[in-house]
This record gives C-alpha cells, structure tokens and sequence, in this order.
C-alpha cells in the first residue's frame, strides 16, 4: 500500500473530480451546438457519461499525485472538440464557448457550498441518526466539490492557451499578436507543468483560489 494513501479518501475526492471535469467539457460541448458548431454532438461528446470525457492521465493518475503530495486535489478530462469556425459569430461565440466550462463549475462550486452548509445546519437531525455516517460522506463529497470546481475554473482562466482564459485572451487581441498567441499552444501544457514544478502559480492559490475556498466553507 501507498505511504499516506487512503483509499477511501480518494474515491471520494474522485467522485466531485469526474462530475466537475464532465461538466466543464458538456457546457463547452453544448455552449459550441447552440452558437452553431456540432463537431462535439457529432464527435459523441455531447454527453455527460463521465466515461466519454475520462483522460486517464488527467482523471485519475494526476489526482492520485497531487493526493499523495498533498497538493489541492485537480484534473481534467479530454477537451471537447469545437470548430469554432463554424460558430455563428467567431469572436463572441469563442468566448462564450470558452467562458461556458468556467461558469459551470463555478456554479458548481456555489451549489456544493450550499448543499455543504445545508447539511451542517441540519446536523442536529441527523446527527445521532444511523444515516450519519454516510451524511459525513457527503459532507466530504461536497467539501472537495467546492475545492476541484473552484481549482478548476480559476486554473482554467489562466491566459495561456489551450486553456479557455488563452482562448478568450487570443481573440480579444488583434491580428497580429493573436497569430503568436496562436503559436504557443502545442507549447501550452509544458509551459503550465514548468509553472507548476516551479511553484509559480502558488501566488494564484495564495491571492485567489484558497480566500475563495474559505469563503465558501466557512461557517
């Protein structure tokens, strides 16, 4: 067995991971149908069957590291395909296209606080009840929610391509600095792994990502 790996512990942190990761690829699938491309629904990915989106390296191996290294729990799944030249507005449908996976999961993150704060305030209920260990599962579930929706959406924003904040950066810019932005991307997760061994996106943990965790769990 693992050195500090609790089994338990991380399916439960995998279940929000897989709901969260499908979500985001749906609402960029569904977000491309109804602004005019269908390469998603075509592709068979305009489903919110986790197993059409699952990325083995992104759901399951890379959150498996980051728990044992004690890291936030992340992932990602296989990017939904878009041709977004074929979206009824180029410009405004990449960024709402972009923007659509972002959304989700920070909606996502509001829900799973509320449920989580729910379920505390109800705790003298179900507390001496024989439903409450599995309410304390939940409550864990719901937790870790609120933690991998926001990690997801914040790192998401991250002007970088291919991820949806480069996306949106590249069309906002004109012509000419969007061909190089354009350049990067076969680059784009190198240069995010380089950031993330380097510690360089501990100051967007630091300044973002946990004051709004802590907003959102806090009694």
């Amino acid at each position: 067995m693992l050195p500090n790996f609790n089994l338990i512990e991380f399916i439960i942190i995998i279940i929000p991971l897989l709901i969260a990761v499908t979500a985001h690829e749906y609402a960029h699938g569904y977000a491309a149908f109804i602004l005019g491309d269908s390469t998603a629904k075509d592709a068979g990915r305009l489903s919110l069957n986790p197993v059409r989106h699952l990325d083995v390296f992104g759901s399951f191996i890379l959150p498996l590291i980051l728990k044992l290294s004690g890291a936030p729990p992340f992932g990602y799944a296989k990017p939904v395909p878009v041709n977004f030249s074929n979206l009824k507005n180029f410009r405004s449908g990449t960024i709402w296209v972009a923007s659509a996976g972002v959304i989700t999961n920070f909606f996502l993150s509001l829900a799973s606080a509320g449920a989580f704060h729910g379920l505390l305030h109800l705790q003298p209920l179900w507390q001496n009840m024989f439903l409450a260990p599995f309410i304390l599962i939940l409550l864990k579930l719901f937790f870790y929610s609120v933690m991998i929706n926001l990690v997801l959406a914040i790192f998401n924003l991250i002007p970088i391509p291919p991820l949806d904040g480069g996306r949106i950066l590249t069309v906002l810019l004109p012509m000419q600095f969007r061909q190089k932005i354009t350049r990067i991307e076969p680059f784009g997760f190198v240069i995010l792994i380089l950031l993330i061994m380097t510690n360089s996106l501990d100051l967007l943990f630091t300044s973002f990502i946990t004051p709004l965790i802590n907003l959102l769990l806090s009694a």
